[in-house]
């Protein structure tokens, strides 16, 4: 189906603006511009409270916001589900501040408690710094679940975007590691993530430019990320690439159809359904990458996260819970 209206009126207005090449633009500014379009997410979704922590990460302590729902499960029984949730902006931007509203639609929708991880970013500390967070994170969170008011049978791992790599790398080193199963994740949701940096897909050939996310973008954090020169093709980089699938958790994901990485997170979603990990798959029509997090100029984000939070629930369903 073609662009849906108000996201063709809203990329009209972002190319009306000029804006430089992204091969271009210092971080700082890769990092504002970032920011700037993050206030689009609209009205947070409301949520019971919030507490911002620390935990101990791979080199240095990690800052992690936790957002309880309104109905939050706490009321009824000790423990909730949970979501440990990895922001989006190419490895090289955004923070637990930026992407506040998407970690708030999930909380709200999804009943689930959700603790942000502010990962540390590049060039500053270049890959595989940020990975190593995600990986520390996960497994410090799932060893302490109860400290999180989370039972940790219904932890669950969310990143989108560039989230969405750390989110699918970790989960992989962890399927593979001595963590004891009990305590590896129970769902994995990626939105709109990327997955393969190595190559280009028909989807990033067909939307290379004027869609929000271009490959200039792409490429221009890449760089960034792995200034060493790292092969895109090592799977802590490109999690699709990874020759063992197995033993990941039951995973979700979510594309858009004018998304450059649609393609790549569809292949993804279909190696899984070889490994019976597969869980569901939805491609939003008419939508553009980060549709999600622009609420305020593309109401259906609130529809993508509703059907979002009915998975979440399903897939993370209490079973000594009554009516």
């Amino acid at each position: 189906m073609p662009l849906d209206p108000r996201v063709k009126r809203f990329l009209d207005v972002l190319a009306a603006g000029n804006a430089p090449n992204a091969r271009g633009v210092s971080v700082a500014q890769r990092r504002g511009r970032l920011a700037e379009l993050m206030k689009l997410g609209g009205p947070g979704a409301a949520v019971g409270a919030t507490e911002d922590r620390t935990l101990p990460g791979s080199s240095a302590p990690l800052a992690v916001r936790i957002y309880s729902p309104v109905r939050t499960a706490a009321a009824h029984r000790a423990l909730s589900s949970g979501l440990v949730y990895f922001h989006g902006g190419g490895l090289v931007a955004g923070s637990i501040d930026t992407h506040d509203s998407i970690a708030r639609a999930l909380c709200h929708e999804g009943d689930c408690r959700v603790i942000s991880v502010d990962y540390r970013l590049a060039p500053e500390h270049p890959f595989p710094a940020g990975l190593d967070d995600a990986t520390a994170a996960i497994a410090y969170i799932g060893s302490h679940a109860a400290d999180f008011g989370v039972d940790a049978a219904r932890l669950g791992i969310c990143g989108d975007s560039a989230g969405g790599t750390l989110a699918a790398a970790a989960c992989h080193s962890l399927a593979h590691s001595a963590m004891p199963p009990m305590l590896r994740p129970a769902l994995q949701l990626l939105i709109c993530p990327i997955l393969d940096y190595s190559r280009r897909t028909g989807s990033r050939r067909d939307f290379a430019s004027g869609y929000l996310i271009d490959q200039d973008t792409l490429d221009h954090d890449l760089e960034h990320y792995s200034p060493g020169g790292a092969d895109p093709r090592d799977p802590r980089i490109s999690p699709l690439l990874a020759a063992d699938l197995t033993a990941m958790p039951p995973t979700i994901v979510h594309t858009a159809e004018f998304d450059p990485l649609r393609d790549e997170g569809e292949d993804y979603f279909d190696r899984l359904t070889h490994t019976g990990s597969a869980l569901a798959y939805t491609c939003h029509p008419g939508m553009i990458h980060l549709f999600y997090g622009l609420g305020a100029v593309i109401p259906y984000a609130r529809t993508a996260f509703e059907k979002m939070g009915a998975e979440i629930r399903a897939a993370l369903i209490d079973p000594g819970a009554t009516e």
